[in-house]
């Protein structure tokens, strides 16, 4: 139901769940199934619908590419996971609670781009600040089975005069199918009711996502559930390990993702004409995704001409770089709420000099090793040793390690010259499902990234001159399957000839 009833009940009348609701909702089984179809209100809501955005996406579809059966379908493989964690506390009724991100302000009231929470948003779609989703299991019926309940900002005329329009309760279950949708005021209500010894509540309590909904809310319940036998549980985890594995219409958004990348990365190198600055590469290289259907890039980019390709994580972007020296460009785009992550490195004058191709075909061997052992079982650690020893061993045949160098010193030397892991999974953030142990086994489904690199400071006294300055990083993202590793950056050039026919100065 979307509204409470108009003969003025309201919830904490007859209390949560006696709250009186149409008789289609009371037949309807709470499981994978989306609420009853309802139509699209003819309108703008607080996100793309199928009614405004029919190019983006089709009926039945919560986000590009997305339905309303497959949002279900997440929140019933949570509740399975509450229901194997809860095996040892039968009896109790079970609430997930994910709070929205809220709107965040550059100054006064001026906003930044909103982005929703991507474990709430991963279970509902739903892309409007200030709001709560429940998952709420039902009396008299074993878990899995559940109930699906928003809580979402009124619609206000005065506001989306302002801030554009809402979806408002209604909008939210018939472009989101959860069961319910309320007003964001009536979520005390429930909490009321969570109080109780009976309930077991699972919510993210040590990061809490919205800090007023959390102090409003959420901070009362946790001081009084902490003098209960039962606990708030943490629910972090378990959506975290739903999103390590993509089905397929999340991998289709990806290869879409990748290819928008591979393009513009094509496109940037093109245009890097020597001298060039930082900053137009990186205008060039958001205007290539943006053209290309990319909501936003996924992460402020690094563009590091030079020396600066040393520093990992240098975003000022903002110097020139000159003729000879290579740009390093990591970059990525989020289409339709999933992301890519790709990096290139090449000579912004078209051509490499020879220390320069010694050291980038140095990396670029040791990557397509570590994408040829991207298949289930092995690790991102595994693969991680793997690329120390690689690049231990390309180092002492450039010289910058001695030969003779010993086994207790090797591994600290050789992250001297790569302090970063090769590589992270990918999904819905860059860093996806940071919780989740690079030591787990890898498992058809599983998207991430290999990025070997060799960073050698012009100030670093014991590498050969000619080596000195130069920073080189190569990374793909990959998807894990039975058979060959499915990179989805495949079309973005890394080879040194097609790197140079691109910048039109090859050999």
């Amino acid at each position: 139901m979307s509204r409470l009833p108009q003969q003025g009940l309201v919830l904490a009348a007859r209390g949560w769940r006696g709250a009186a609701v149409c008789k289609s909702c009371a037949l309807r089984r709470f499981s994978i199934q989306p609420a009853q179809q309802k139509k699209i209100p003819n309108r703008y809501l607080g996100q793309p619908s199928p009614f405004t955005h029919p190019h983006l996406l089709k009926p039945g579809e919560v986000t590009p590419g997305l339905s309303q059966v497959e949002y279900a379908l997440r929140r019933h493989k949570l509740m399975v996971l509450i229901q194997k964690e809860a095996q040892s506390v039968d009896g109790l009724d079970h609430t997930v609670i994910l709070l929205s991100n809220p709107m965040y302000y550059m100054s006064n009231d001026i906003p930044y781009i909103f982005h929703q929470d991507t474990n709430f948003l991963y279970l509902c779609g739903f892309q409007e600040p200030d709001s709560i989703l429940v998952l709420q299991s039902i009396p008299g019926k074993a878990l899995p089975s559940h109930k699906s309940i928003l809580f979402v900002p009124r619609r206000d005329p005065n506001r989306e005069l302002w801030d554009g329009p809402r979806s408002g309760p209604d909008g939210a279950i018939a472009l989101t199918g959860v069961d319910e949708a309320y007003p964001i005021e009536e979520f005390r209500h429930l909490v009321a009711k969570l109080k109780g010894e009976s309930n077991m509540v699972w919510y993210d309590l040590r990061k809490p996502v919205h800090a007023e909904l959390h102090s409003d809310y959420m901070q009362p319940l946790a001081e009084v559930k902490a003098r209960s036998k039962n606990h708030i549980q943490a629910v972090r985890h378990l959506v975290q390990n739903l999103r390590l594995i993509k089905s397929p219409a999340e991998i289709e958004r990806m290869k879409i993702a990748g290819r928008v990348t591979a393009e513009a990365f094509t496109e940037t190198m093109f245009a890097s004409k020597s001298p060039v600055d930082e900053a137009f590469l990186y205008a060039k290289f958001e205007f290539e995704c943006r053209a290309r259907g990319a909501d936003i890039l996924a992460y402020p980019p690094v563009v590091a001409g030079g020396n600066r390709s040393n520093t990992l994580h240098y975003v000022k972007n903002n110097q020139l770089i000159k003729d000879g020296e290579l740009v390093l460009l990591d970059g990525g785009c989020e289409f339709s709420c999933y992301v890519s992550d790709i990096t290139r490195t090449w000579p912004v004058n078209g051509r490499f000099t020879k220390p320069q191709a010694e050291l980038y075909q140095a990396v670029l061997d040791i990557q397509k090793s570590c994408l040829s052992l991207c298949s289930p079982g092995m690790s991102l650690e595994n693969i991680y040793s793997l690329m120390l020893s690689l690049i231990g061993q390309k180092l002492k045949d450039l010289g910058v390690l001695e030969s003779s160098i010993t086994d207790s010193h090797f591994f600290k030397a050789v992250r001297k010259y790569c302090p970063h892991h090769v590589g992270h999974y990918l999904g819905m953030d860059v860093h996806d499902t940071p919780d989740i142990s690079r030591s787990l086994p890898f498992q058809p489904g599983m998207v991430i990234t290999i990025e070997p690199g060799i960073y050698i400071p012009e100030d670093d006294a014991r590498a050969p001159e000619r080596f000195r300055g130069i920073g080189v990083r190569i990374e793909d993202d990959v998807v894990i399957t039975e058979d060959a590793p499915l990179v989805l950056s495949a079309d973005c050039p890394k080879d040194i000839y097609h790197i140079e026919q691109i910048c039109g100065r090859s050999s």
